[in-house]
């Protein structure tokens, strides 16, 4: 596989930007791919070479790459313009459609990015409550603001997790681990924070999925503690299925986070929920947000062909491809006696190289993350672009289909055979 053309790229994006990127995430080792194109299930690079995607913009493109209906209706909306600065029909047309789905959100503000909503809806919550104190959960991400970087496994002094985020901007921010509802519930007994804000499927550090009851605590102990839940929505909203984490696990939080699917690929973020906590952002009350970009034309108007494609038989498949796959996965790491972990839950899946399950960021943080990085790149030389990073997820679009799942998991026979230098025949997979 030749790849010049990504090489000479990204040394003329080193003169140009940090790491020769414009987000951490992408730069890999040594150097990454760039893309030319993509349609459905699949991306071309520069040179030539195609992939089937299971990084899909990390995680809004459900429907595969270039769907005709969000094309045609963006194309339909640049005709008309595409910035304004005024409210526009399609903002409400979204939010009605947002209200319906997710019966929890009352009244929501758009914004242009998941960290935006995150920190708006932090903001809310403190503005509502009148208490500074807010817990998260250890390893979860809720984009790049100050309050929630914070290094994992420091509840009790918080450190933050980059440099040039003050001291002062997150001694009020506590943590705890998932999956732990009695540390959870001593922290909340004792801080008296304003808010939990937690990802009801953990998505940034790979799946990590809920245990039976704990959503169900989580609420519960909240309300206890006269603490505001925020769902952290993000990555699981309208990708589990229609209505959330929060639909399929049946537990309300008091405000919710989206972004990514809910602009078709475009740039957005929602935060809503409760009228009596929303009715305190301005111009209604005094929590200030504003954006220059927020509730633009294009991201809602690709936003609404998505959303308007999705339907329960569209989830039955792709949820099932992805219940596929990862038994396909699991089945070829038995015959291969490897001893890994497959994670997920619907169109999410990834590999831990860890023998045990993985519940928490602790225990994500046993995986051999240079054994992933070199799975990763033996599965870029088969043709298959995952997640570069372990502490990432996968995804499954509903423009895959199954002769791309056997195709990627003949990959992964081949991939591993390479990883671990095994001397069998993979030509059955």
């Amino acid at each position: 596989m030749q790849t010049d053309g990504s090489e000479r790229l990204y040394k003329k994006a080193l003169k140009l930007m940090p790491g020769g990127v414009s987000s951490p995430v992408r730069a890999i080792d040594p150097y990454p791919l760039y893309v030319h194109k993509a349609s459905d299930s699949r991306i071309w690079d520069v040179d030539g070479n195609v992939y089937i995607d299971y990084c899909m913009g990390y995680g809004p493109l459900i429907l595969g790459h270039a769907h005709p209906a969000v094309q045609e209706a963006v194309t339909q909306r640049l005709k008309l313009g595409w910035d304004y600065g005024t409210p526009i029909e399609a903002e409400i047309a979204l939010a009605e459609r947002i209200q319906k789905d997710l019966p929890s959100i009352e009244m929501l503000r758009f914004v242009s990015t998941g960290t935006e909503a995150t920190m708006s809806a932090i903001r809310a919550a403190r503005g509502f409550t009148g208490k500074d104190i807010i817990v998260k959960i250890e390893g979860g991400y809720h984009g790049a603001h100050d309050a929630v970087l914070v290094k994992a496994g420091s509840a009790a002094i918080s450190t933050a997790s980059s440099l040039g985020v003050p001291a002062e901007a997150i001694k009020n921010t506590l943590q705890v681990p998932f999956n732990d509802i009695d540390a959870l519930s001593d922290v909340l007994e004792k801080a008296e924070p304003g808010c939990l804000i937690i990802e009801p499927v953990m998505g940034n550090i790979g799946p990590v999925l809920p245990e039976t009851t704990y959503l169900t605590e989580v609420r519960k102990v909240t309300e206890e503690n006269d603490t505001l839940l925020i769902f952290d929505e993000v990555i699981t909203g309208f990708r589990l299925c229609t209505g959330g984490a929060q639909c399929l696990y049946n537990v309300t939080p008091d405000l919710t986070t989206l972004g990514k699917i809910v602009g078709g690929g475009f740039p957005i973020g929602i935060f809503g929920g409760k009228k009596e906590i929303m009715e305190c952002v301005a111009p209604s009350g005094g929590v200030f947000n504003a954006g220059t970009f927020s509730g633009h034309p294009v991201s809602l108007t690709a936003g609404i062909a998505t959303l308007n494609v999705l339907n329960e038989e569209g989830y039955k498949r792709v949820n099932g491809l992805g219940d596929l796959l990862r038994r396909m996965l699991v089945d070829l790491l038995e015959e291969l006696d490897i001893r890994v972990t497959v994670q997920g839950i619907g169109t999410l899946f990834q590999i831990f190289f860890t023998e045990k399950p993985v519940k928490n960021y602790q225990d994500a943080l046993t995986s051999d993350v240079d054994a992933y990085k070199k799975l990763a790149a033996f599965m870029r030389e088969e043709g298959i672009f995952l997640a570069p990073s372990q502490f990432e997820t996968n995804f499954i679009s509903l423009a895959h289909s199954n002769e791309d799942v056997e195709y990627t998991i003949r990959a992964y026979a081949n991939a591993f055979k390479r990883l671990c230098n095994l001397d069998v025949d993979t030509a059955g997979y």
